[in-house]
Parts: structure tokens; C-alpha cells; sequence
């Protein structure tokens, strides 16, 4: 009888081509998504080369780091964002590989279109030049970062050399609480065992509380896996998974996909599989969350405090701890309900799906926001756009006096126009509050889409339960 197998040594299993003892796996590629800022570098490594592109069917590109989330039918005025997606466009037509560019109803953010557009599926091995391709996992497939040298491994060979990391169960089990949500999940786990605690792993997230999530919340868990250390995150598929994708473009159709699906249930973890390391926590201990440092480890229930020197769990983290505030502008041991905020971000790879929308608008729908915060809606895509403008969300947005544009990565990372001001505070939805992430000596509050529209509502930090009817 075969030893039992943990679902990920399963997708890694079938997707090694070579392997040799002491040398890293050579692993087959299935889907390789690009797009303007990592792949350049490696298009011009294939051309010293003479090498075409190995396979441009597996290969989706797209234009969303860098591109302007307002006038996108006028030229990009920012020059080097206008060269790097000018750049992808020529690599893209050499090389054989269809990309939906700005204007095209499949343009967005490259871990929010696969899924809606049917590329990703379960049992796959799926990267990209971007970390938060762990976002993928939530299908049941292996997905992960890569640097830009790999971005030209896998052009040129559809494989790539990677060493098998460790394998980590983190398990959530009981019923999410009013006004908690996938973010809030997330953001927990990772306050718990800091923004390093799962370097070298592979994360499977699992339990009740994980397997009653929609895919758009199975996919803000994955998202944010890298924001703790991992390689990536998975969460087995299931009937939802299933239904999720049915009937999508680039998905299997009729019978082709019903003879899928029976394959796909076979992707779990064998009873008796054993992971390197496994941790269980309740979903009832699980409150809104936000984080008050300078990196995603560093958060808190907001009814919470900011810990104190005294409480930290490693006495070494104090430097980095005291600096975090200095940066942020806040004391050890306050609170930061009532705190003023400048501007709330609702968007990135983390938090712009339709879900993520819908759940704003059940908070400010009839409300206004503080006339002192300036609040950015940003689809995901061009496809969750229409979708919101067909269930009138702009309207509940426009009448709130939030600005929904068009679709990026945006204020997330600051590569592009849509930049928070040095000094200014952000509650954001998005997945890192590094020092200057939303722009120069900006301030960032991650939080779920719940408390960012408590936020923009109130114009502070708010506990979004208070907004919220029973």
C-alpha cells in the first residue's frame, strides 16, 4: 500500500520531470503568467539567446502594476510606466503571446483575472513573476513567486529548478463572528506566528472555518500566505471550488469538465499524511483585524492595544518594533480606535474582487463618507467593473463620494500615479505596509474591506460591528 500523501506532495509529485538527490526537482510549469514589470529583463535574456518562447498557450499577460487607474484610454503619462507596458506589448507580439492590455475587457490584475477567466484550476503548477501568486493556491494547485531569471527559465523550457520546501497545516475551525471575514482570518494567523513564521513552508489551509469560505475569500487567505514567510498556500478544492468554476472562458465545458472534476476530487490530503508541522487555531477567537507596525505580522484585533515593549514575544524584535512605531507616528500600549485616517484604499490582488466590493457597499450604501478622507475604489479587473456598474455598486459608491476607477494594482504598491502622501495615514485592503509601500513615508493600516468602509464612513479607525445591523 502507497504511503499517504499531503496534497501538495501530490501536484509536486506529478509535475516533477527530473529529480536527483542533492540537486532541486525539475518541475513542469502549467500556467506562467507575466506582465509588465518582471518580464522584460527576461524576453531579452530569450533574444541574446536566439530562444523562442517554449509553449505561448500556457502563458497569460497582462498590463497591471504599473498602469494609471484613471484615463486609461489616454496614453500613460508617468514615462517609465509608459515604457514598461509599451515594453510588454512588443515582447508580447514577438513572442507569440495574447495580452489583454489596457482597454481590453480582460485587462486587471494578474492573480484576479486567471481565476475569473478560468486559467487556473486545481492540480496545476502555476507561477509568475509577482509573490502573491500564492493567491492561485486557493484552487488546490501549487502556485508561487519567482524571480525574473526563473520568469526566463520558464519562457524557455515551461519547467523550472525548485527545491521542495517543507510542508505547514495551519487549521481554523468554528464559526466566523459578525463582521469577520477572510482578511481578518489571515491577518490573525499571521500576527500569531509573525511575518517569518512560515519561511521555508508550503502552507494547506484547512477546517471548517476555511471550507465554509466562498473562492473569493479561500483567495485573500492564499494571497496573503507570502506575507508570513511561505512559499505559498492551498486549500483543497470542494464542491465550491467546483461550481466556482463552471461555465468559465478558458475553463473545460460540458463533459470535458464534468471528467475534470472527477479527477479534482481526488486532490486532498491521505488520512495519515504527515506535514512538517501543524497548527489549529478558533475561529472564534478571530475579531476585526488591523495591523499598526510595518509589516503584516504587526497587527492586532482592533479593540485591542498596541502591545508594549514588555509584551512582545522576542525581546530581539524590540528595535524593529520601536522604529515601526516612530514611523507609523504611534505609542506602545494605545489604542487605536478613534485614530484619524487620510485616505482608505479598496483594491489589490488581496481584496478587488466583486465580493470584496459588495461588502463595502452593504456598509456605506446610504451614508457619506468623512469629508476629510479621500477613498479609492479599485476593481480588480475590468470584469469585476462591469460587474459592479450592472449591480448599481457605483452608485452606491458615487453617492457616498468614493471615486471608483479603473483596474490595477494601484495605490497598493506605488509604482504607478495612485500614491498616498508622505505623513498621510491609509487604511488599505491591501497585503504589505512596509515603509513607503503606498509612496514615500506614507502610513498604511491593512484592514479588511469592512473596517476600510467603517473607516471612510466615520473618517477614523472604527470597529466595523458597531456599523453593522445584527
Amino acid at each position: 500500500m502507497s504511503q499517504p500523501k499531503t496534497l501538495f506532495d501530490k501536484i509536486w509529485d506529478a509535475h516533477i520531470i527530473r529529480k536527483k538527490e542533492g540537486f532541486p526537482d525539475v518541475l513542469f510549469i502549467d500556467r506562467h503568467f507575466i506582465h509588465e514589470v518582471t518580464s522584460p529583463q527576461a524576453f531579452d535574456g530569450l533574444r541574446k539567446r536566439g530562444i523562442p518562447v517554449f509553449n505561448p498557450k500556457r502563458i497569460t499577460a497582462t498590463a497591471d502594476h504599473n498602469v494609471p487607474t484613471k484615463d486609461q484610454h489616454l496614453p500613460i503619462r508617468e514615462a517609465l510606466s509608459r515604457h514598461q507596458v509599451e515594453t510588454l506589448r512588443k515582447n508580447c507580439a514577438e513572442f507569440g503571446i495574447e495580452l489583454y492590455d489596457l482597454g481590453h475587457p480582460y485587462q486587471g490584475i494578474v492573480h484576479i483575472i486567471g481565476p475569473e477567466l478560468g486559467f487556473t484550476l486545481p492540480g496545476m503548477t502555476i507561477v509568475c513573476g509577482d509573490s502573491h501568486t500564492s493567491t492561485h493556491g486557493a484552487f488546490g494547485n501549487i502556485a508561487f513567486g519567482i524571480g525574473t531569471s526563473e520568469v526566463e527559465q520558464v519562457l524557455a523550457t515551461q519547467s523550472i529548478l525548485q527545491h521542495r520546501p517543507k510542508t505547514m497545516r495551519i487549521e481554523i475551525n468554528g464559526s466566523l463572528a459578525k463582521g469577520v471575514v477572510a482578511k481578518d482570518i489571515i491577518l490573525y494567523i499571521i500576527s500569531k506566528i509573525s511575518a517569518s513564521g512560515a519561511t521555508g513552508f508550503f502552507v494547506e489551509y484547512a477546517g471548517s472555518a476555511i471550507e465554509s469560505l466562498s473562492m473569493e475569500a479561500r483567495m485573500t487567505i492564499c494571497n496573503m500566505s507570502i506575507e508570513m514567510g511561505a512559499r505559498g498556500g492551498l486549500i483543497a478544492p470542494d464542491e465550491t471550488t467546483f461550481n466556482y468554476i463552471r461555465g468559465r472562458k478558458f475553463a473545460p465545458q460540458g463533459e470535458a469538465f464534468e471528467k475534470q472534476v472527477e479527477a479534482w476530487r481526488k486532490l486532498h490530503t491521505d488520512e495519515g499524511a504527515v506535514y512538517d508541522k501543524v497548527l489549529t487555531y478558533n475561529a472564534t477567537d478571530i475579531g476585526p483585524m488591523i495591523t499598526y507596525g510595518t509589516n503584516p505580522g504587526m497587527g492586532m484585533r482592533v479593540t485591542d492595544h498596541i502591545p508594549t515593549v514588555a509584551e512582545l514575544k522576542e525581546i530581539s524584535e524590540k528595535t524593529s518594533f520601536e522604529k515601526s512605531l516612530e514611523y507609523m507616528g504611534l505609542e506602545a500600549g494605545s489604542s487605536l480606535l478613534g485614530k484619524p485616517v487620510d485616505y482608505v484604499f479598496i483594491g489589490s490582488c488581496t481584496n478587488a474582487r466583486i465580493e470584496d466590493l459588495r461588502l463595502v457597499a452593504s456598509v456605506v450604501k446610504g451614508k457619506k463618507k468623512a469629508s476629510e478622507v479621500e477613498v479609492w475604489v479599485v476593481p480588480g479587473s475590468k470584469q469585476v467593473e462591469e460587474q459592479a456598474r450592472e449591480e448599481g455598486l457605483d452608485k452606491i459608491f458615487e453617492e457616498a463620494g468614493f471615486e471608483l476607477r479603473g483596474p490595477g494594482c494601484s495605490a497598493c504598491l506605488g509604482m504607478n500615479e495612485d500614491k498616498i502622501p508622505a505623513g498621510k495615514y491609509c487604511i488599505s485592503t491591501s497585503n504589505r505596509n512596509f515603509e513607503g509601500r503606498q509612496g514615500p513615508k506614507s502610513r498604511t493600516f491593512l484592514a479588511s474591506p469592512l473596517s476600510a468602509a467603517a473607516a471612510a464612513i466615520t473618517g477614523k479607525i472604527t470597529d466595523v460591528r458597531t456599523l453593522i445591523d445584527n
